[in-house]
């Protein structure tokens, strides 16, 4: 399996620099990132980690719940899955990743309720990106749409 990468060049204190954060493997985009953003309510156009780490988890999620709605024998027609994740002060010093709370609605033919939040259940359990996570607390919210 290949390896992926990104390149984050930066400058500055983390209270007044900034950077910018390039997917090198794929080309796909080039983003700026800072501190007081990332701590903002608001992003104003600049990503951050945690943002990223939403965009990782969403689609790995929606990969592995494709795959097992496969498996148990259905298919699935649409997932929309959306991924929040929160940065809060850690207390013993600094900050750190407190939660992640995954929300899915599914269309699927060939699965019942059960079966999808049966898949969903898996799914979170079984994507490379949540067992990368493991020392956050994920929640999940499965329901057909």
């Amino acid at each position: 399996m290949p390896t992926r990468s990104a390149h984050t060049s930066w400058q500055g204190t983390l209270a007044d620099g900034s950077g910018h954060v390039e997917l090198s493997s794929s080309g796909a985009g080039a983003y700026d990132v800072s501190f007081p953003r990332r701590a903002a309510d608001e992003a104003g156009g600049v990503t951050s980690p945690e943002e990223l780490i939403a965009a990782a988890h969403s689609s790995c999620y929606a990969m592995q719940l494709s795959a097992l709605i496969g498996e148990a024998g259905g298919t699935p027609v649409a997932l929309d899955v959306k991924a929040d994740v929160t940065l809060r002060p850690d207390p013993a010093g600094g900050f750190r990743i407190s939660g992640i709370a995954l929300t899915v609605r599914g269309q699927v033919e060939g699965l019942d309720a059960d079966g999808f939040r049966a898949a969903a259940e898996s799914a979170k359990a079984g994507c490379p990106v949540s067992k990368a996570l493991t020392g956050t607390e994920i929640t999940l919210d499965a329901a057909l749409a």
